[in-house]
């Protein structure tokens, strides 16, 4: 059978890239709630958890430490372990720098 025109063919085959991009995606949002965590386990262990923080931090630290630890170390953008410690080491700094800079509760005295 032989279609003309259309692009029937590119509709078919749509859902398969939406789901390797879906599938992308979730392992990001994954991997920098866990980098988040790390760096919590590893500065904050008595304070409470706040995901949401945990995320960004993990999502940013990810990133920057992660990319700058492998293009410094020579391994481009290929997964490597070096990449990975930079993604848990940049988040530990933004999380350190993020306490340094957030306002503290204040108490109520009576």
């Amino acid at each position: 059978m032989v279609t003309t025109g259309g692009g029937g063919d590119t509709d078919s085959r749509r859902p398969r890239r939406w789901k390797g991009a879906s599938v992308i995606l979730l392992f990001i949002l994954v991997w920098g709630m866990f980098a988040g965590w790390i760096a919590h386990l590893l500065l904050a262990r008595n304070q409470p958890i706040n995901w949401a923080e945990l995320l960004v931090v993990g999502l940013a630290g990810s990133f920057v430490g992660g990319l700058l630890i492998s293009l410094l170390s020579g391994n481009g953008l290929a997964l490597r372990p070096s990449g990975i410690i930079g993604s848990i080491l940049g988040s530990v700094v933004l999380l350190a720098a993020w306490q340094a800079i957030r306002p503290t509760p204040r108490r109520r005295t009576r």
